[in-house]
């Protein structure tokens, strides 16, 4: 760790209660918040769970009380509450300073201290993802998703539905006039999609990008700042930044809604380290989901076919409460000439995923997905597209176990095979 024991909160307790007093208690969050809706008790609604914050805050409640533990560690951090607040209150920001501010005396589940310590490290992430490619391999995991205790079911599932098949391959044309641009690859993405990355990849090039690597980046922390662990979060920041940097890259993509959020944020998470504040900000400035530099090139669209197939899109919490990046995925999603976009209701509703939200609250998870997936079934679409690693797994786990054909998938994933069926055509 470079924090040393004069560490500082990230969220100062007067920018906690700058955030906190800008709640009038209207309510306009309560529809937009998944475990209000799951379980039906304020206090695991927004407004409730600030006024939790505040009596922690103030000093009113013990950070060990049981029962606000509960509440708070139950809510997803989806931030659906924040576009529908008409007060502008961060409470994604109030969220991680409550819990930065927790586990100095309320420790985290161990199975949460163990996925931490995984993905600080390089070696035991490398070692744990190749675990899984082989259990993955093997047939194992679908075959726990079908056959394991119903607890097991779901992060077998998970596992499994990270499988892909075989999709024909090209080489892409581009001009490289759109600039120098560097991929976060990712943990999860890279580890356990990589042919979502390559397609990514090769989807940029097509478009006119000038595709560079940046080699020594690692994990971008969301896990952890999402947690509380805020200074792994922060070294975890400072080591992407100087990766990036060295790179030379004008954008930086991303192809993970939660990476891009806690990209996106590395400003504010390290505003008050003098030597990397500034180029945090910058880094934070060219950080672009990968539809965004899609759409400033068009993007080349593909021939339509003569029955497409249908799509509903499902927007990642962390892409459009977070990020406020709404419709460049439809417009990537309209270029597919074998796609029909199909209404998905409920789409900007949270699929309970967040991060590592199911393996710490899987009954909550579980109750936030079912109506997902009961929309997906009513919008009659064979393919769900969604942009972020998590979604993606949970949405793709729920269908799995369910015993549903439907597949998930990335739109880039869809452009991607777009592209290579108008070069085998």
């Amino acid at each position: 760790m470079r924090e040393t024991d004069m560490h500082r909160p990230a969220v100062p307790d007067d920018a906690m209660r700058s955030g906190l007093d800008a709640c009038v208690h209207c309510g306009f969050c309560l529809p937009a918040c998944p475990t209000y809706l799951a379980l039906d008790d304020e206090n695991d609604s927004p407004r409730g769970r600030l006024l939790l914050m505040r009596a922690l805050l103030d000093g009113r409640v013990a950070g060990d009380d049981p029962d606000v533990r509960r509440h708070l560690d139950q809510c997803l951090g989806c931030r659906g509450c924040e576009t529908a607040c008409p007060s502008g209150v961060p409470y994604g920001r109030i969220l991680e300073g409550t819990r930065e501010r927790q586990r100095s005396t309320v420790p985290l589940p161990f199975i949460a201290r163990l996925v931490l310590a995984v993905f600080a490290r390089d070696w035991m992430l490398r070692i744990g993802l190749w675990t899984a490619r082989v259990v993955r391999a093997l047939g194992l995991a679908h075959l726990a998703a079908r056959l394991a205790p119903r607890a097991l079911r779901m992060p077998a599932a998970m596992l499994a539905s990270t499988a892909r098949p075989s999709a024909p391959s090209y080489a892409p044309r581009g001009s490289g006039s759109r600039g120098r641009t560097a991929l976060l690859t990712g943990c999860v993405m890279e580890g356990l999609l990589p042919t979502l990355n390559r397609a990514t990849e090769r989807v940029l090039v097509q478009n006119d990008f000038a595709l560079v690597r940046a080699p020594g980046q690692v994990c971008c922390g969301a896990l952890h700042a999402h947690a509380g662990d805020t200074p792994t979060a922060q070294d975890l920041a400072r080591r992407n930044i100087a990766a990036f940097e060295a790179s030379g890259a004008e954008f930086v993509a991303m192809n993970s809604a939660g990476c891009g959020a806690m990209c996106r944020e590395y400003g504010a998470l390290l505003a008050d380290d003098p030597a990397w504040a500034a180029r945090a900000a910058a880094f934070s400035a060219r950080v672009r989901d990968v539809s965004e530099l899609l759409v400033q090139a068009g993007p080349k669209p593909t021939p339509s076919t003569a029955s497409p197939t249908p799509v509903a899109w499902d927007a990642p919490c962390h892409l459009q409460h977070a990020q406020r990046v709404v419709e460049p995925p439809l417009r990537v999603l309209r270029a597919v000439g074998d796609v029909r976009l199909v209404p998905l209701q409920d789409s900007a509703q949270c699929c309970g995923s967040a991060g590592i939200y199911g393996l710490v609250q899987p009954g909550v998870a579980q109750q936030v997905l079912a109506p997902k997936l009961a929309r997906i079934h009513e919008s009659k679409a064979r393919v769900v597209a969604t942009a972020n690693p998590g979604c993606l797994m949970q949405i793709g786990a729920g269908l799995l176990v369910e015993g549903s054909t439907v597949q998930a998938r990335h739109p880039v994933e869809l452009l991607d095979a777009a592209y290579a069926r108008t070069r085998t055509d």
